[in-house]
């Protein structure tokens, strides 16, 4: 009788055991998808070189002697994307930003 109940206790043991870890499981795919989320709204850094012919003709047409040390890429939720740019004028550094057809943009509008 002590074998069965030990036994009985054994198994309830290891199914309340085996409910909690998949539980947990699906709080770290919730953390997961949260920061994946998160992540698709930030710049990532490129090179400049790589920038559209539309970016590089509008920095050479609106900042003149203005070189590019700097760039980075967004991809927005409607797979526009925009550009932040780090230029030295002159000696100062300013960063803009742009889409990718070289219309300037406020900081403000990214969002």
């Amino acid at each position: 009788m002590k074998k069965f109940i030990l036994s009985t206790a054994t198994i309830a043991a290891l199914f309340f055991t085996t409910g909690n870890l998949h539980a947990q499981d699906e709080e770290i795919e919730v953390e997961t998808e949260v920061e994946m989320e998160q992540e698709a709204n930030e710049f990532e850094s490129i090179d400049v070189i790589s920038l559209p012919q539309n970016i590089k003709d509008a920095v050479m047409t609106d900042y003149n002697d203005a070189v590019a040390s700097e760039a980075w890429v967004m991809t927005k939720e409607d797979e526009t994307k925009v550009y932040k740019l780090k230029l030295d004028v002159k000696g100062e550094h300013e960063e803009v930003f742009i889409d990718a057809d070289g219309n300037w943009l406020k900081e403000e509008d990214i969002d």
